[in-house]
Parts: structure tokens; C-alpha cells; sequence
């Protein structure tokens, strides 16, 4: 898993993903969207202004830490996002990661772990304080790019997590215990 990553720009930092962090955003609220852009498959550019737009959006909404740090959603195991699509029987899992000084998120890591083939990604990222969201994704006519608000605030999200907890729609009993112990930190405070 590292090798492809390392080719992408994205340094793994072991075991450090904080507590805090939302296991899952699903089912947030349109109005926390604050930032975002689309690039159609037919840009000549497609790649390099994916990760021109990313890189803007990362920056201007708070993604990346003072040590250019962020949690990054990978498959479980070695397996692509677009196996990890088709077998759907495990959760992606955070990972702290942290952007290096040469880095192509949309061209070589989109045709590895992030997403299905180059210009067309496939990866949610979380600021290490849960502050934003950041999704990029594929669809009918090119890519899209956006940051979600306090997405651990969500009601949205805090009732899609309550349902993960109450039916293990994954069939990932590891994921579900996650879960269910970040609603109860929450609960606790």
C-alpha cells in the first residue's frame, strides 16, 4: 500500500489517527457545503487542474495542518477504492497522512488507492480537528471537489452514524464498534 502512495505525494504516519475523528461522513446537510469545483473529463488539463483545485480548496478551507497533515479514507487492506467498491463488504478506514513537497493526488494516485484510474478520484479526506470534509469524486460528465462544514456537528451525519451503529449494513462488526464508541465519547461530553 505505501509504495503507491509514496507515488502520489502521501506519506503514511502510523498508528495516529486522533480519537476525535468521525468514523464516517454520511448524510450531511447541503448548507455545510462551503467550497468546491468541477472539471469535466473533456479539459485537456483534467489532471493538472484537479490538483491545481484540490490544492486551492485544501488550503483556503482548512484541510491541511501546519505540517501539511489530514486524514485521508483508504480501502481496508491492500485493495483499490474501485475493488473496495465492487466488494463493499468492509469499511474504509482513516489514515494520518501527510502531503509531501512533490504530489499528484489525481493523476498517480487516483490510478492506485484513490480512485479508479487517473483524473478520476475517488477519496474522502478529514482535517485532524474534524473541521471539514473534503470529498472528490467522479460522475456522469467529469469530477467533482467539495468541503463540508463541522461534519462530526452534522445532525445528518450523527443520525447516519446512529444507523451504522444500530445495523451493521457493512457487515464490519470492527466498524461498527468504532462507531458506536465515538457516539458514546460524543454522549459523554
Amino acid at each position: 500500500m505505501l509504495g503507491p502512495l509514496l507515488r502520489a505525494g502521501i506519506e503514511v504516519i502510523p498508528d495516529a489517527v486522533p480519537a476525535s475523528a468521525v468514523p464516517h461522513v454520511l448524510g450531511y446537510e447541503r448548507d455545510r457545503i462551503f467550497g468546491g469545483f468541477f472539471v469535466e473529463y473533456e479539459d485537456p488539463r483534467l489532471v493538472e487542474r484537479l490538483n491545481e483545485g484540490w490544492y486551492d480548496l485544501a488550503l483556503s478551507c482548512g484541510l491541511l495542518d501546519g505540517n501539511r497533515e489530514f486524514l485521508l479514507m483508504l480501502p481496508s487492506g491492500t485493495r483499490t477504492a474501485a475493488r473496495a467498491r465492487r466488494l463493499r463488504h468492509r469499511m474504509p478506514v482513516w489514515h494520518r497522512v501527510r502531503l509531501r513537497e512533490r504530489w499528484d493526488l489525481m493523476g498517480a494516485g487516483a490510478a492506485s488507492f484513490l480512485g479508479i484510474r487517473s483524473g478520476h478520484p475517488g477519496f474522502a479526506m478529514l482535517a485532524l480537528d474534524n473541521s471539514v470534509w473534503l470529498l472528490a469524486d467522479t460522475y456522469e460528465s467529469g469530477v467533482g471537489v467539495y468541503a463540508v462544514r463541522d461534519p462530526a456537528r452534522s445532525p445528518g451525519v450523527l443520525r447516519e452514524l446512529e444507523r451504522l451503529a444500530g445495523e451493521d449494513v457493512y457487515r464490519d462488526p470492527v466498524f461498527r464498534r468504532e462507531v458506536t464508541a465515538w457516539l458514546e465519547r460524543g454522549r459523554q461530553r
